[in-house]
């Protein structure tokens, strides 16, 4: 953590990796919202699937922004390394959704909005705790281990 402040080079990766994560936040939160909303599905599966499409998206554009040195290593083996990483964090993501819905529904359905938009704020609001957990799991896993073959 102290070489993200210290090193101006570690700092610019870990701002790039903050905009890909924000990108892949949209990825995740746009897709997530579409499969609730217009297929009717469970967060948790809603969530799962937008997951996978947030991996591809950040595996991609960290690979050729973030860390455009790391090439030591092959295509495939970082991406599955990325996915390694990605899979871990689904499982800290997964109970995280799981165990926040409820929690945050009893905590919002307290102030008096339409029941729509208490849907709406609580499934994204557990979507963004989540989130948050899991881009610095991500990122300090990845750093270390899919992208340490950069100085």
């Amino acid at each position: 953590m102290t070489a993200i402040v210290t090193n101006p080079r570690e700092r610019t990766r870990f701002l790039r990796f903050m905009v890909v994560g924000a990108f892949g936040a949209i990825v995740d939160f746009g897709t997530a919202n579409l499969i609730v909303y217009i297929f009717s599905a469970p967060l948790v599966l809603a969530g799962t699937i937008s997951f996978i499409a947030a991996i591809l998206s950040n595996f991609s554009w960290n690979r050729f922004w973030t860390y455009p040195d790391s090439r030591s290593k092959p295509l495939v083996q970082q991406l599955v390394q990325f996915t390694i990483v990605s899979v871990v964090g689904l499982g800290i993501r997964v109970p995280i959704l799981h165990w926040l819905e409820p929690l945050f529904y009893r905590l919002v359905g307290q102030l008096r909005l339409p029941p729509g938009a208490i849907s709406l704020l609580v499934k994204n609001l557990t979507l963004a705790v989540a989130v948050l957990i899991v881009m610095l799991w991500n990122f300090f896993a990845n750093r270390y281990w899919t992208y340490s073959d950069v100085e």
